[in-house]
C-alpha cells in the first residue's frame, strides 16, 4: 500500500475506485460487485452504499434493476468529472510553451459565497492560480473549460483573456506569486521518496488480483492529492530541482505494473 501521512478517507478511495473502473472502459457495474471491490480497500459495505447514494444525489448515476440486483451506470455528469480527473492525473506530454497566459477576471455577487467558492475550486483544478483577488491565470489554453464551468454558475460574470508578460523573468515571478511552488515541490519529493523507499519495483512483486487493485487505487489516491495542487507548469516556469515530472514517471510505471494484475477484476465486475 502507498504510504501517506494520513490514511485516506473511505469516500475518497471510493471516488478513485470509480475513476479507475471508468478508465478500463466500464460504464455499468453491479452494486454487489462494487461493494466487493470496496472491501478490497477496507471500505465496508454500509460506507460504500452511503457513498454511492450521495453520488447518486449529485447526479453521478442512473440506477436500474435487473431481478434483485441494482445496476449503476455513470451519467454524463460523472463521465465529465472522471474525464477531467483522468486528464489531470494521466497527463499527456505538454507542447512547448508559447509564452501566453490564460486570464480570468470574475465578479460574483457578494452574497453568493457558494458560487464564488465553487468557481475558485474549479479554477484551481484547471491549473489556474490567483494573481489578485478576482484575477486568476494559467500558462495553458484552458479558457474553453472555464467558459463551460461558467455556464453552470449563472451568477458569475467572467472576462476571459489571453495575454503575455514582458518576458520570461516576469513570467517566472508571476508563477512564484500565483502558486505555493515550494510546498508543491516538497509534496512531490515526499511522494517520490515514499514510492522509491517503500516499494521498489512493483513489477518484481507478487500480488494477487485483489491486493494489486487495492495498491493501484491507493496509489492513484496518493498521487491525486499531490497533483491536484500542481498547475503543471511548462519547463520554462518550473523552479530549479522540480520533481513533478519524475513523480509522474514513477507513478505511471507503478500504475501500469499493478494494472497488469488487477484489471481483470473490473471486467468481471462490469454489468454485461
Amino acid at each position: 500500500m502507498v504510504d501517506t501521512e494520513n490514511s485516506p478517507k473511505p469516500t475518497s478511495l471510493a471516488m478513485d475506485l470509480l475513476g479507475d473502473f471508468d478508465r478500463t472502459g466500464g460504464r455499468e457495474i453491479r452494486l454487489k460487485a462494487l461493494v466487493a471491490l470496496g472491501e478490497e480497500l477496507d471500505i465496508s459495505g454500509p460506507v460504500m452504499r452511503v457513498t454511492l447514494a450521495r453520488l447518486r444525489e449529485r447526479g453521478w448515476f442512473d440506477v436500474r434493476r435487473e431481478g434483485r440486483e441494482s445496476i449503476y451506470r455513470f451519467t454524463p455528469t460523472a463521465l465529465q468529472a472522471l474525464d477531467e480527473g483522468r486528464r489531470k492525473i494521466f497527463r499527456d506530454p505538454t507542447a512547448p510553451w508559447n509564452g501566453e497566459w490564460s486570464m480570468v477576471i470574475y465578479t460574483v455577487p457578494e452574497n453568493d459565497r457558494q458560487t464564488r467558492d465553487d468557481l475558485r475550486k474549479k479554477l484551481a483544478w484547471l491549473g489556474f492560480g490567483s494573481l489578485a483577488a478576482a484575477t486568476w491565470v494559467c500558462p495553458h489554453p484552458r479558457l474553453d473549460a472555464v467558459a463551460n464551468t461558467a455556464a453552470l454558475l449563472p451568477t458569475a460574470r467572467l472576462t476571459l483573456l489571453t495575454t503575455r508578460t514582458t518576458g520570461l523573468p516576469a513570467d517566472r515571478a508571476m508563477a512564484a506569486q500565483c502558486w505555493e511552488l515550494d510546498e508543491i515541490a516538497a509534496d512531490y519529493a515526499a511522494f517520490v521518496r515514499r514510492l522509491r523507499t517503500g516499494h521498489g519495483d512493483f513489477r518484481a512483486r507478487t500480488l494477487d488480483a485483489g491486493a494489486a487493485l487495492a495498491e493501484r487505487v491507493r496509489l492513484v489516491n496518493a498521487y491525486r492529492h499531490v497533483v491536484q495542487r500542481d498547475p503543471q507548469l511548462p519547463t520554462e516556469l518550473q523552479p530549479p530541482g522540480w520533481t513533478g515530472d519524475e513523480a509522474h514517471r514513477l507513478f505511471m510505471q507503478a500504475h501500469e505494473a499493478l494494472a497488469a494484475t488487477s484489471t481483470d477484476l473490473y471486467a468481471k465486475a462490469a454489468a454485461s
